[in-house]
């Protein structure tokens, strides 16, 4: 492609490396495939690059399942099947009635991310914030055609792993055959109760993945650090920034030349383990993407803290055990960190702490090796030498225990009163369903929530009527509504995007307008399956200009201290790199042997014609035609300019802001005469 364009130079600079040219518009979108906005997948369709954003699992549709339990259970087995009232509908060995709710008999099911919105396979990278948000990504890169990168720091491939690995150990250790299907049709599913009627996306739902595709997704996982910058095809540049919510957790830069967008997903400015949130670096961006906020904005995490401890001590004084569900990472280390500093004030050195998990060993070690991801003050710890977490003092004193499961050793070893910290969090599947049957029926046990992504009566309604007590103590350090308004005042993005749920207050509280965001402009909100196009200010491309085409320019001053040279060029683009180079001069003829009575000649590279600069002042040009015997001249004001009408001569002239154009017939004479007056008026570049 051959170019003519403008350069403009500034003080005469004669040789420019860079230089930007508007080339074209480009579109930028959202393509949101979740509805969770703290287990979010969005797509970014950004230049030419197609870059997935987490890919977060919603694991709560298992709460519409029965548990699994580790070994048979007479209570769940007699369970009744259900049977519309009227009859119609017999679900006996699919539905199962406990407690006046119904609850589906086969394996858990998870509600994967939206695949029919866009062809997976298009998609170039993954950007993964944090461990929670990458569940789902062996449903993502595998059997879809994906042939693009994974980028992660290495705690959040390494947690995230073992996260997986624990998932997939708590479904294959407890299997079951029947798979049930046709309470899932949509003429079936609006006659349930709820809440299985009201249920979303469940034509969506699927069993869990194998270690085969978790081992085949992880293998696509290229690793990162803190403001490494990864550049995508010389198009896009993206780079992870320290969120402040987990070990490794990232937010991430995505931007070209002209264009930054910001991806704020699970961030903490709480002073716990991990490095301490990067808010500089999102300054100045055209769009920040806005998710993973706290799911308990009413919540303080440090008196949920406080609760935890105090409900813990009076439950072992009293004699009874305390059943703490929780994920193999996260909250768990600030956990046994805050107990560490309250076992001992509280009198309760002799009581054991379990930790029962298929990757308990490996996520307490992980968290004493990744000393690089810690906050300054667990760093400084590992240079003593000491342990950054306290949990490695707990273990060599024989005062915290793990084990992979409930069989082997814990089952020689386990002794009571105990405090036991065991997955899963929905009470679903995982060693907590054996403790559950065990201590439920006794009112002296306590079972202790801190996970905040699953709801405690949904969780414990396979389980009623139920003796022991509950108590809810959700801990949650992401960012709740006013320190998210408070970042975004100081980093002052031109746009923010947001899932809707953050744009209202929350149902069971809507007079609460400090529970939602209110900023200016108002945010864009987007929900499953919808597709935003980004409000992108500029639209530039940056354009190489080569030294010795770049010698070739003949500037001319057009005002003090501002110079424009023209120049013509052949634009080459590859790999999203723009670059001007020299007009290549056309190739000798090769010498002929046959002899031929015309001798063919090269085509002559013509030189391009002067660019014409400036504007014609009207009261200027009428004085200059007045001298050249032209008098009668009748002048019309319109839109663009002015229309001179010269009556004698018969001949209009147009004069306009981006050009002149001069109209008389069969009097060439006389149009070549006015062109050099208006030329007089013009500067050739």
């Amino acid at each position: 492609m051959q170019v003519a364009i403008v350069v403009v130079l500034a003080n005469f600079l004669a040789i420019m490396p860079v230089e930007r040219e508007h080339v074209c518009c480009i579109s930028f979108f959202q393509y949101c495939l979740s509805g969770h906005p703290t287990l979010p997948c969005n797509v970014l369709k950004f230049k030419s690059t197609t870059i997935m954003l987490d890919c977060g699992l919603d694991t709560t549709s298992v709460l519409q399942f029965l548990p699994l339990p580790l070994v048979h259970s007479p209570r769940l087995s007699k369970l009744p099947g259900w049977v519309s009232k009227d009859g119609t509908i017999n679900l006996e060995k699919e539905l199962k009635e406990c407690a006046g709710r119904i609850f589906v008999d086969s394996q858990p099911e998870f509600c994967l991310p939206e695949k029919e919105l866009l062809d997976l396979s298009t998609i170039d990278v993954i950007l993964i914030s944090n461990y929670h948000c990458m569940m789902a990504l062996p449903y993502i890169t595998e059997h879809t055609g994906f042939t693009g990168t994974v980028y992660a720091t290495e705690p959040t491939l390494q947690i995230g792993r073992l996260l997986m690995e624990e998932l997939v150990n708590f479904m294959e250790r407890v299997p079951k055959a029947q798979s049930a299907t046709c309470w899932k049709y949509k003429e079936v599913q609006r006659l349930l109760p709820g809440p299985l009627k009201d249920a979303v996306e469940v034509s969506t739902w699927k069993r869990c993945y194998s270690m085969q595709d978790v081992n085949s997704a992880l293998s696509k996982v290229q690793l990162v650090g803190y403001s490494q910058k990864v550049e995508l095809f010389g198009a896009v540049q993206v780079t992870p920034l320290s969120s402040g919510y987990s070990l490794g957790s990232s937010n991430w830069i995505i931007q070209s030349h002209y264009e930054k967008v910001s991806y704020v997903s699970g961030s903490s400015l709480l002073t716990t383990h991990p490095q301490p949130m990067d808010q500089s670096s999102l300054k100045n961006s055209d769009v920040l993407i806005l998710t993973g906020l706290t799911q308990m904005p009413t919540a303080n995490p440090d008196g949920m803290l406080g609760d935890f401890c105090s409900n813990l001590a009076m439950t072992i004084r009293a004699g009874g055990n305390v059943l703490v569900p929780c994920y193999s990472s996260g909250v768990i280390y600030d956990l046994l960190e805050c107990l560490y500093q309250f076992i001992e004030n509280a009198n309760l050195g002799s009581t054991p702490f379990y930790f029962i998990s298929p990757v308990a060993n490996s996520s307490l070690e992980f968290s004493q090796i990744f000393a690089e991801w810690l906050c300054h003050n667990k760093q400084s710890k590992v240079y003593l030498p000491e342990p950054p977490f306290p949990h490695a003092e707990l273990i060599q004193t024989n005062k915290l225990k793990h084990y992979p499961s409930i069989h082997g050793d814990f089952s020689s070893e386990f002794r009571q009163p105990c405090v036991v910290f065991t997955g899963h969090p929905s009470l679903r599947f995982g060693d907590v369903v054996h403790f559950m049957e065990l201590w439920g029926k006794s009112s002296l046990n306590t079972i202790i929530f801190t996970e905040p992504d699953f709801s405690y009566l949904d969780a414990l309604a396979p389980y009623q009527p139920l003796a022991m007590k509950c108590v809810y103590c959700p801990i949650d350090t992401r960012l709740n509504f006013h320190q998210v308004s408070k970042l975004l005042k100081e980093v002052q993005p031109l746009h923010v995007v947001c899932p809707e749920q953050y744009t209202q207050p929350p149902p069971a509280q809507s007079h609460r307008s400090d529970l939602m965001l209110e900023l200016q402009p108002p945010p864009m909100p987007y929900r499953r399956c919808s597709v935003l196009g980004l409000p992108f200010r500029r639209r530039w491309e940056r354009i190489q200009l080569l030294p010795e085409l770049a010698k070739s320019l003949v500037p001319s001053e057009i005002k003090p201290g501002i110079s424009v040279a023209t120049v013509s060029a052949v634009l080459q683009s590859k790999d999203n790199k723009h670059t001007l180079q020299p007009v290549p001069k056309p190739p000798p003829l090769p010498p002929s042997k046959k002899r031929k009575r015309v001798v063919e000649e090269p085509p002559e590279v013509l030189a391009p014609k002067p660019l014409l600069s400036g504007a014609v002042p009207l009261e200027a040009f009428l004085a200059m035609l007045h001298k050249h015997g032209i008098t009668e001249v009748k002048v019309e004001e319109t839109a663009d300019g002015h229309i001179l009408h010269l009556q004698a001569e018969d001949t209009l002239i147009q004069l306009e802001e981006d050009g002149t154009h001069i109209v008389c017939d069969d009097n060439e004479p006389l149009r070549t005469a006015l062109r050099d007056l208006v030329l007089r008026f013009l500067m050739k570049l």
